[in-house]
C-alpha cells in the first residue's frame, strides 16, 4: 500500500477533524424541536396570543367613538354601547372619554385631560381592557390602528394544533455572513401595503440541494438576525412567508463570518392565523426559487 507523504496525511487528518468538530457542534447545538414547537403552540394560544386577534380598525384623524352601538365610528359587538372616544391628532392618539368599565394598563384612567394611549408594545399590562377584550392603539407606517384581542375568540377556542415538517438535519445549514461594502437598504412591505426602508449590514449565502441561495435579514444586531423568507413550498404546504430567527454572525456584523440557519425552526407569521395581523412580507431578495420542506406548515382551519 502506497504511503501518503506526512504533510498530506496531516492535512487530511486536520480536515477530517475540522469537519467532525463542525458536524458535532452543529448536532450538539440543535434545539429540542419537540419542546420548541410545544412552547410555540402554548405562546400562540395564551388568552391574548395571536389566535385571539379579532379586529384591526383604522383610527382616523379627529374623533373616533368606539362601542357596540351602531352609531359608533368603530363598532365592537362585545363592548358596551359607548365604550370610549379616542382623538387622533398629528399621529398622537389620546383617550378623552370612557365608560366606567374601561381600564388602561390595569387601572381606571384619570380623564381630567386627554390620556395618551399609543402602545410602545402589546403586553397585556399596557392594554385598554373591558371584559374579555384587550385593545391597543398601534403605529403602522404613518397611520394609527386599534388592535383588538378577545380571550373568548372562536379562533382561540377552536385551535386544533400546529402542523410541522419532521426535523431534517440537511435543513440546518451553516451559511456565510457577508457584510455589504457600503450602505444597503431593504424595502420592507407589510400586509397593509406600507413600505419601510430598512438599513441592513449584510446578507447570508448558503446552499440548498447544491444550489447557492441568499437571504437578507430584515433586522440585524450582533446578537440576533431576523429573516422573512418565502420558498417554493408556499405553493402547496407553507404560508406565503415565514419567519426565521438566528444567532448573530460569528465575527460580528461588520466582518465576514458564519451564521447557522435552522429552517426546522422556521415559523409562520401572525397573518397565517388571523386576517387582522399586519405582517412584513418576504422581499423580492428573499423569495427563494427552491423548496425548503422544513419548519412550520400552513395552518388549516
Amino acid at each position: 500500500m502506497k504511503k501518503r507523504p506526512p504533510n498530506v496525511l496531516i492535512l487530511v487528518l486536520a480536515l477530517f477533524a475540522q469537519g467532525a468538530v463542525l458536524a458535532t457542534a452543529q448536532t450538539a447545538s440543535a434545539p429540542n424541536y419537540l419542546q420548541e414547537r410545544s412552547q410555540r403552540a402554548k405562546a400562540l394560544t395564551q388568552p391574548y396570543g395571536w389566535f385571539s386577534l379579532i379586529a384591526l380598525e383604522w383610527i382616523k384623524p379627529g374623533l373616533n367613538t368606539i362601542g357596540s352601538a351602531k352609531d359608533n365610528s368603530i363598532v365592537l359587538p362585545k363592548a358596551p354601547a359607548h365604550l370610549m372616544t379616542l382623538n387622533q391628532t398629528g399621529g398622537k392618539v389620546e383617550l378623552i372619554a370612557a365608560d366606567k368599565s374601561l381600564t388602561v394598563a390595569g387601572t381606571r384612567p384619570e380623564l381630567h385631560g386627554a390620556h395618551p394611549v399609543i402602545s410602545a408594545d402589546e403586553g397585556d399590562k399596557s392594554a385598554m381592557a373591558v371584559g374579555a377584550l384587550h385593545m391597543w392603539a398601534i403605529n403602522r407606517g404613518d397611520k394609527r390602528y386599534l388592535r383588538v384581542k378577545d380571550s373568548e375568540a372562536p379562533t382561540l377556542k377552536q385551535f386544533h394544533g400546529l402542523r410541522w415538517y419532521a426535523p431534517q438535519p440537511q435543513y440546518r445549514v451553516t451559511a456565510r455572513w457577508i457584510p455589504y461594502s457600503g450602505p444597503h437598504t431593504l424595502q420592507v412591505i407589510n400586509k397593509l401595503g406600507q413600505k419601510t426602508p430598512t438599513k441592513v449590514p449584510g446578507y447570508v449565502e448558503f446552499e440548498i440541494d447544491g444550489k447557492k441561495q441568499k437571504l437578507v435579514p430584515m433586522e440585524a444586531s450582533p446578537e440576533e438576525l431576523f429573516f422573512v423568507f418565502r420558498d417554493m413550498t408556499f405553493l402547496k404546504t407553507t404560508d406565503g412567508g415565514r419567519f426565521l430567527t438566528t444567532a448573530g454572525p460569528s465575527a460580528g456584523l461588520n466582518k465576514p463570518g458564519t451564521v447557522v440557519l435552522d429552517f426546522n425552526s422556521a415559523v409562520n407569521p401572525p397573518c397565517a392565523y388571523s386576517p387582522f395581523a399586519t405582517c412584513p412580507l418576504a422581499s423580492p431578495e428573499n423569495r427563494l426559487p427552491v423548496s425548503i420542506p422544513a419548519g412550520e406548515k400552513r395552518y388549516e382551519d
